[in-house]
């Protein structure tokens, strides 16, 4: 399993020398070095590159999970051999557990799994503890604790042909490990019998594996797409069924975790009753029992990551198990690490532990949780730096903590393979701003090109989205309470000309690649702050740096340090460019980009598969399981279960 490239593309422009001189680097055992590299000079291509050239296998963190889902798609193209995966937060909604003393009020956990997004994080760890050409595009999530890569792997089990083992043996395992039996309607994570078979639907959402028993012993594995009608068989002498859920504790080791759990909240009712918390104390006692007994009847509860310390025989204030856990299990210190877009990253992987440990201390002072609950967490900045050894920032404008650590290893890529130039920047007042942008988008629209606009708030992005719309512009707003997968599809409909401008606040910075978009409206660009500093102007201009004819518009009625200092580099970087294509006699060409399918793939088609047998047992099986779900108020399982009827009887 080697990492080999795949692209009708060689290196061109800066790209050879900086692809040498970061492997050089590498082999060199530089631990800390950065690559700048201006918008569209093909940064994800270096990378690849460079990648190949080592073999080893890679983290690429990335700051947001539009931009994860853009990369995801890049390196699965260069590599389609290799094991590229993508993880990311698997909430589309999370509202932490929290409590606020001053008003009494305690706020429960509430989150919406997106059970695609849960199937890639399982296929991630898998693909660590089972091969060794793997590429993972993650988020900051990648910091925060996904269970022990080595209890993980031991609670797995191995089933080969010529095995003994009965079905009812198997099934015990399966639910073991977390998968549920659905003979109807089975899911990631499920498992059904039909006659002598046991299909088992791995918790990756692609796979289906059919175990067939006959006299205590196994006579076939097939392997099967889970997400087509009419799928590819492949038979395996040998297979590895990894857990449902990340975490799961072996159940030899289960009962002495909740002897210690026990043991914890014994000493900590002590505490809370010597302090006068008579109500904090009775609260904890009654929270924690309940969910005890729920771990000891089903060796799972919601809210399990809250005992991860002692379920994982942890010691106390010691950092949990990440994905960087899986890589340094499975492969040793013997793997790169890519920080993209390192200027907005390493913040936000340096400030995620104080936040979430204030969170977690009201919690704890105020009996909702335990003193070891503390201890699922993110990892501190020391200990994610401990953690990875040779890493590259990537940036277009990397940040002060990369240049200082770096030194004197600074690979610079400013020009770019179509020999395009940086855009042209221009600065207007902000009186009558919304006239004039409105004329320059028609311009734009005329010529079948797209534009982008830049606003300050959440309601300023929707309500100039609606006044463009109301002049016959396809306008449409894109902002954090967009969901996480239909972020991409919002800026596909931009690029294939569904939407004619988007109007965004902070996500249509880093990384996004639209070479559709020509023009770049920033409105109230003279409001220094986070949202119109240098760092992030020049991010801004750089989303118009894929086209020919790129143009970006500042209205201010004033001209800030940070406004002369983006477009005093913008023009650098101009000059430097201008001066490598006479020298090589290059014309600028418009960069040609394939509008990729989403990484939802086909999940919509996967929605309307419909499990097999009679229709009527089916529908009325279906029927009684949306009953019990509304008898139980679980009003959102009932109505899946309804369009699934529906569904069903339309078919």
């Amino acid at each position: 399993m080697q990492f080999h490239l795949k692209s009708q593309y060689a290196p061109t422009g800066d790209q050879p020398q900086a692809i040498d001189q970061l492997a050089e680097n590498l082999r060199a055992g530089v631990m800390e070095q950065t690559l700048l590299g201006v918008t569209g000079s093909g940064k994800t291509f270096t990378m690849s590159n460079v990648i190949e050239r080592m073999q080893k296998p890679a983290l690429i963190i990335s700051p947001n999970k539009t931009l994860c889902a853009q990369l995801y798609q890049e390196f699965k193209e260069f590599f389609p051999d290799a094991a590229v995966h993508y993880f990311v937060s698997y909430y589309d909604y999370y509202q932490p557990e929290a409590y606020i003393p001053q008003t009494d009020t305690y706020i429960e956990k509430d989150a919406k799994i997106n059970e695609i997004i849960d199937a890639l994080r399982h296929a991630s760890t898998a693909s660590l503890l089972t091969r060794k050409d793997v590429i993972i595009v993650a988020s900051v999530s990648c910091i925060y604790g996904v269970g022990d890569p080595e209890e993980y792997e031991k609670v797995s089990i191995e089933l080969t042909v010529g095995q003994k083992i009965s079905q009812k043996e198997l099934t015990k395992n399966l639910v073991l490990l977390q998968y549920v039996r659905n003979p109807l309607d089975p899911r990631q994570g499920h498992f059904r019998i039909r006659e002598n078979t046991v299909e088992i639907y791995l918790p990756n959402g692609e796979e289906i594996i059919a175990v067939s028993i006959g006299g205590g012993i196994i006579t076939s594995i097939e392997r099967r797409e889970a997400r087509n009608l009419q799928p590819t068989t492949y038979n395996l002498q040998t297979v590895r069924v990894f857990p449902a859920k990340h975490f799961v504790t072996p159940k030899d080791t289960l009962a002495l975790a909740i002897a210690n759990i026990k043991q914890e909240l014994k000493e900590r009712v002590e505490a809370l009753n010597k302090e006068g918390k008579i109500l904090e104390a009775a609260r904890l006692k009654q929270r924690t029992e309940f969910d005890m007994e729920m771990l000891e009847h089903t060796g799972y509860v919601n809210g399990i990551e809250n005992y991860s310390r002692q379920l994982s025989f942890r010691a106390t204030g010691s950092p949990p198990h990440t994905l960087i856990d899986y890589f340094r299990y499975a492969h040793g210190d013997d793997f790169l690490v890519f920080i993209d877009e390192s200027h907005v990253t390493i913040p936000q992987i340096r400030g995620m532990y104080n936040g979430d440990f204030a969170r977690k201390n009201v919690l704890v002072d105020y009996g909702f949780r335990l003193p070891s609950a503390i201890d699922n967490r993110p990892l501190k900045f020391e200990e994610f730096n401990d953690r990875i050894h040779r890493r590259v920032y990537v940036s277009a404008t990397p940040g002060p903590y990369e240049l200082r650590e770096s030194g004197e290893y600074i690979v610079e890529q400013l020009v770019r393979p179509t020999g395009i130039l940086d855009p042209e920047t221009e600065i207007r007042p902000a009186k009558n701003q919304m006239q004039d942008v409105i004329s320059e988008i028609k311009n734009r629209v005329a010529k079948k090109e797209r534009s982008l606009v830049l606003a300050l708030t959440k309601r300023l992005a929707e309500d100039i989205s609606e006044y463009l719309k109301e002049a016959g512009i396809n306008a449409e707003y894109m902002h954090s309470e967009i969901k996480t997968l239909e972020r991409p599809e919002v800026l596909k409909k931009l690029r294939t000309g569904q939407h004619d401008v988007i109007v965004g606040i902070n996500l249509l910075r880093e990384g996004l690649d639209l070479p559709e978009v020509s023009f770049i409206a920033i409105l109230d660009a003279d409001k220094e702050g986070f949202l119109r500093n240098e760092t992030t102007l020049l991010q801004i201009i750089g989303r118009a740096a894929r086209n020919i004819q790129g143009k970006v518009i500042m209205y201010a009625d004033t001209i800030t340090g940070s406004m002369k200092a983006a477009i005093n580099e913008t023009n650098r970087r101009r000059k430097i460019q201008e001066q490598y294509n006479r020298a090589h006699g290059i014309t600028p060409t418009q960069i040609q980009k394939e509008i990729r399918k989403s990484i939802l793939g086909d999940a919509s088609e996967e929605e309307n598969l419909l499990p097999e047998g009679p229709a009527k047992e089916i529908v009325k099986e279906l029927e009684r399981e949306m009953k019990k779900a509304v008898k139980e108020l679980n009003f959102e399982l009932a109505a899946k279960i309804r369009d699934r009827i529906k569904t069903y009887q339309k078919k």
